[in-house]
């Protein structure tokens, strides 16, 4: 008996629109919506440990622009040869809404910029602060995979499995050139394969809600959260890169992020190691160098959540303080 798929997962028509003379990147959306949406959690997250508001928007203001920054310099140093040698552009690499941050870069570059921001603010307690973030920061990365789906991009090897990806011939309507990543669907479809961006997207969210559950179950504080997250996604994106049939920088007869992923994935276990039987930071700790609560009872609200966490060991369930999850 023969069977036949039905359907598999279409590509979009294209990743980039025109609003008037503007080009709108569905690459670049993606990102700055996970950008938002870890923003609007970490701060809900910040404030539900004890933390002041507006925190975590304050922090992001400098662990943004370095985190792209330094995902670019990641990107252009593991993928050299995308821009320099014979034939190519050098200027090509600071085209950064062309695509191409890699995590790596972005998050070493990114909690750089956030110790910098957490200094002027004033803010000592850098673990908890991590903690805090850790969830939202994975669910961010699952949310601007999405901008892969758009560009056809990143994807694994051919497959027959009922939720292949198509990939569609597209044309780029101001040059003529056909290809996979600009222009526009012809609807043709030149190879259906593993949609390795919908698997790292789920296993993204996954992670992000492990998190959250162990975070209040364990109490785990002094960074060990972002410790889990690290390693967390280190485990997936290695099985990932396996999946995947793009071009990259081989080390010894290894994609170079398997051999990153490996790498810091022993880092951040031996940090969770290294960190056990540390208490989770009180309220108190998260405040702002010489901050004051206001005089109508912050001092209390840090009482109040204090309790809250001795009596069921979760500070986002306090009727208190505001939703943290």
């Amino acid at each position: 008996m023969s069977t036949s798929v039905l359907a598999y997962i279409p590509s979009p028509p294209q990743g980039e629109w025109n609003l008037g003379p503007f080009p709108i990147r569905m690459y670049a959306v993606c990102i700055i919506i996970g950008i938002i949406v870890a923003c609007w959690w970490g701060e809900r997250r910040w404030r539900a440990r004890g933390g002041e508001p507006g925190v975590v928007l304050d922090v992001a203001i400098w662990a943004v622009p370095f985190g792209i920054i330094g995902g670019r310099i990641y990107h252009v140093a593991t993928d050299y040869w995308r821009y320099f040698g014979p034939g190519k552009q050098p200027l090509d690499a600071l085209k950064i809404w062309d695509g191409g941050l890699g995590i790596w870069g972005a998050v070493a570059f990114g909690a750089v910029g956030a110790l910098v921001g957490m200094r002027a603010v004033g803010i000592r307690a850098v673990g908890a602060f991590a903690d805090s973030i850790a969830p939202p920061i994975i669910l961010a990365q699952g949310i601007g995979r999405l901008g892969n789906y758009f560009n056809q991009e990143l994807y694994g090897s051919p497959t027959t499995l009922p939720w292949g990806l198509e990939i569609y011939k597209r044309i780029d309507p101001e040059t003529g050139v056909t290809g996979e990543y600009l222009g526009h669907s012809t609807g043709e479809v030149v190879r259906i394969v593993q949609p390795t961006f919908l698997y790292e997207l789920i296993w993204c969210v996954l992670v992000a809600v492990f998190l959250v559950v162990a975070d209040r179950r364990l109490r785990l504080g002094h960074g060990r959260v972002f410790a889990l997250y690290v390693a967390l996604y280190c485990v997936g994106r290695f099985v990932v890169e396996l999946l995947r049939t793009d071009e990259a920088t081989m080390v010894l007869g290894l994609r170079i992020n398997t051999i990153v992923s490996t790498l810091v994935f022993l880092a951040a276990i031996a940090y969770f190691v290294a960190m056990r039987g540390r208490r989770r930071e009180d309220p108190s700790e998260l405040l702002p160098v010489g901050g004051e609560r206001d005089a109508k009872g912050g001092a209390a609200e840090v009482s109040e959540r204090s309790s809250a966490q001795a009596s069921d060991g979760d500070p986002a369930r306090d009727s208190a303080s505001p939703k943290g999850e």
